[in-house]
This record gives structure tokens, sequence and C-alpha cells, in this order.
């Protein structure tokens, strides 16, 4: 049973432990923070911890954006989690298994754990909730849920309306986080899918990165919904091989975030695949970012997962030979636009 949070003047609101001080961890944190949730920031960087504790701000992540004098950053993990009862894990996919595991040597053991983390871990292919449950005891199992959906971490710390997925296989957990983070301007929805919402949330900024490559090659509009349609198709196959329920892949966290990272101007992902498409390289895009576009991260294990699979998947299988083995843009375009059209549904 997902411990209760009580907001009554006798039982104050329980701090919340927020697992991350990216861009994301840090809107989160604000939002939370605004609802009146006492914040622990647990955040990497030494700077970042000094300036949100001095300035309230995230200078380095999310410049701009002042913080509520209720959210604490800290270094020492075991300062953030003590006596907490719920957690919101926002660290980049490829990062995730060795914070959870510090994490986890700190957690009580009636806390309940939430990942807004979007990827696919490298060599496992395992999804974060997966991760949880394989480092967590069992008996945490059911106290594990995910967030996904259309949701830019600089519009929802700007307060900007919102709808976004919980998912857990337990009702009670989804419902549980649903109320800790739904609020007027911020929608939650629960599902029952926390496979199918975090494949959504993965494999999109990989197709983000292949629709930002055709509007920087100026290839029309066209093409830009073709790519975006295709790339659910190869979402939806990849997540059913998994045992999501395709359902899934209609809702927020399916279509909802897939059009959101392919076509806004905040995308990160969007952005590394327009200026690919522009004709630099890789190496110089990413030389210079200070915050991870996960689909380049996320091309190699989306790209093993295909295989082990067996899914067809022209549009990552391009994006891994073009980002990995350096095979020449015109011919990664020219091999996508070449395969063979079969059923649409298929």
């Amino acid at each position: 049973m997902p411990p209760s949070q009580n907001s009554s003047k006798d039982n104050p609101i329980s701090p919340i432990a927020v697992i991350g001080g990216g861009s994301w961890g840090t809107a989160l944190a604000r939002h939370l923070a605004v609802k009146g949730y006492p914040i622990r920031m647990w955040v990497y960087e030494t700077e970042v911890v000094q300036n949100i504790n001095a300035r309230h701000e995230n200078h380095l992540f999310l410049p701009g954006i002042t913080l509520p004098d209720n959210v604490t950053a800290y270094h020492d993990m075991s300062e953030v989690v003590r006596n907490i009862k719920s957690v919101v894990m926002v660290v980049p996919s490829h990062f995730f298994r060795k914070v959870a595991l510090e994490m986890a040597r700190h957690l009580p053991e009636d806390a309940s754990v939430i990942s807004a983390s979007k990827g696919i871990e490298d060599n496992t292919h395992k999804v974060m909730t997966q991760i949880l449950e394989e480092i967590l005891p069992t008996s945490y199992h059911e106290r594990i849920a995910c967030l996904s959906g259309p949701s830019f971490a600089r519009e929802v710390a700007a307060s900007k309306f919102t709808a976004v997925t919980v998912a857990s296989k337990n009702p009670e957990t989804a419902r549980y986080f649903q109320k800790i983070f739904a609020a007027p301007h911020f929608r939650a929805y629960t599902h029952h899918d926390p496979i199918g919402v975090q494949i959504g949330g993965a494999l999109k900024n990989i197709m983000a990165i292949a629709v930002g490559i055709a509007d920087g090659m100026e290839m029309g509009t066209n093409a830009r919904a073709a790519l975006i349609t295709r790339g659910l198709a190869e979402i939806s196959r990849i997540g059913k091989k998994m045992g999501a329920n395709p359902s899934t892949f209609l809702g927020l966290s399916g279509i909802g975030d897939l059009v959101l990272t392919c076509t806004g101007d905040l995308s990160r992902n969007r952005n590394v695949g327009l200026k690919l498409g522009q004709g630099l390289k890789i190496e110089e895009i990413t030389r210079d970012m200070r915050m991870v576009a996960e689909g380049v991260l996320n091309t190699k294990s989306a790209h093993q997962l295909t295989e082990k699979l067996g899914v067809r998947a022209p549009i990552i299988s391009g994006m891994y030979h073009l980002l990995y083995e350096g095979m020449p843009l015109k011919e990664v375009v020219d091999r996508i636009l070449s395969t063979e059209p079969g059923e649409e549904f298929e």
C-alpha cells in the first residue's frame, strides 16, 4: 500500500525526494514545491547544489526560473532519502542504474518510487521501472510507477498547462502519484501499462532526431507527417513485442509525446536532427551540449532491442547507422525512403 500524504496542520505534508538536478528534475521539483511539498533534491553537480540553495535557481540547466524556498538541494543521497515516503527519479537513463543503486541503500521500507526518466538501458534493454524492480526487493514492487507524456521542462516550470500519464502495475500506486502531481495546470491521468508508457517516452526521442533531419534538409511537411506516423508504427511494434498494450501508444505517452518532441522548438532531440540535416556532424553538435539529448544515447540500445526482438524498424536502424557507424546522411535517408511498404497495420 502506498503511504498517505496528509496536508492537515497536525500532520504536515511529507517531503518528497527528487533525484536528479537536470532541467526536467528541476521543473518537477518546482512544480511539487509550488503545491506545498517540501522538496529535497539530490544533485550531482556541487555548483548546482550551491546555486539552488543560495540563489534559488538552477543556473546550469534551467536558468531564469526561480525555485521556491521549500526546495533544498543536496549532494549527499542519505540526506535526501532519509525518512522519505515518496521518491521521484529524474536522472538520465544511462546513469539511472548507478544512481538508483545508491538511492536504494538509503530508501525507507515503506517508500514509493516513480521514475520520470525516459530511456532504455544499454545492454540489458530494460526500461527504468524494470531496473527499479531488479534493484529493489519485491516488497517495493507494488509501489513503483512511472510518469511520461508531452512535457517540456521549461513550460512545466513556467506553470503552463501540461497533461501527463502516471502508470503502475498497481492502480493504488498510480492514483497515489496522480494525487501528488495533479494541479489545475498539470493534469495527470492514470494508466496500468508502465512498459508501454516508457517505451513511448524513450523511442520518441529517436524519431524526433529523424524528423529534425528531414526538416533540416527541407524535405517538407508531408515528409514530417509521414516520419511521425511511421515512427509511431515502429514504436508500437516494439512495445507490443515487449508486452505493452498497443492502445497505450495512442495516448499522451505515445502519440502525444511523439508529436511534441518531433515538432516543438524546445526539443533538444529535434534540434540535433535539424543540425544533422543542415550538414553538421554529430560530434560537432554534441560537443558543446550541456543537457543530454536522450535520443542520441538511446539509439544504440533501441537498435539492439529491435534486433533482439526481431522487429522491423527502418527509422531506428537508419539513425543507428548514422550516429554510430558513420553512414553518410544521404545514404541513410535513401535507405529509409526506399523501405518497401507493406500493409500499413501489420
